[in-house]
């Protein structure tokens, strides 16, 4: 019944992100979309793993008020904070996406961080999740897992986010 669901979830995710970049023509109004997105496994099932992700901005400013995935136990949007030379994260309630700009979460910066991801997800390789706006829209988005050297060489230094959580 799980990869049906995966597989029922994937179909529908395709679609919506399929039909968001359909206003990207000239003189046609900007969609809000999930542009694209990857998340960092922890090296070990008993640490959180982190997203990272870029939401396109569309006509009209909206703000990015949650993130949720069924294929995990707990997901919050968090912000890694640089005060007095101490570095510390906070919980976000809300990030705004600016019109027609771009709102990242990224290394050292804002995130999403996961705890007990689905071991189905992880087999797989992507973890379909769902971005939720203050407009009421609702993004489905199926985010690759990446292992976290695999993220290294990417860029992302994995573990980074989860220090202290």
């Amino acid at each position: 019944m799980h990869v049906f669901r995966l597989v029922a979830v994937s179909a529908v995710a395709a679609v919506t992100v399929t039909l968001a970049g359909c206003g990207d023509a000239p003189g046609e109004r900007q969609v809000l979309r999930v542009a694209s997105g990857y998340i960092v496994a922890p090296a070990t099932p008993d640490r959180p793993a982190a997203a990272y992700f870029t939401i396109e901005g569309g006509s009209a400013p909206v703000d990015l008020v949650a993130v949720t995935a069924d294929l995990a136990q707990r997901v919050e949007m968090h912000e890694t904070v640089r005060e007095d030379g101490m570095t510390s994260m906070r919980e976000l309630a809300r990030a705004p996406v600016p019109v027609q700009g771009k709102l990242e979460f990224k290394p050292g910066a804002k995130h999403v961080m996961l705890w007990g991801i689905n071991g189905a997800a992880i087999r797989a390789e992507y973890l379909p999740m769902v971005f939720i706006f203050s407009n009421n829209d609702r993004i489905m988005f199926d985010m690759t897992i990446k292992t976290p050297d695999a993220a290294a060489k990417g860029g992302a230094k994995a573990g980074d986010e989860h220090r202290g959580h």
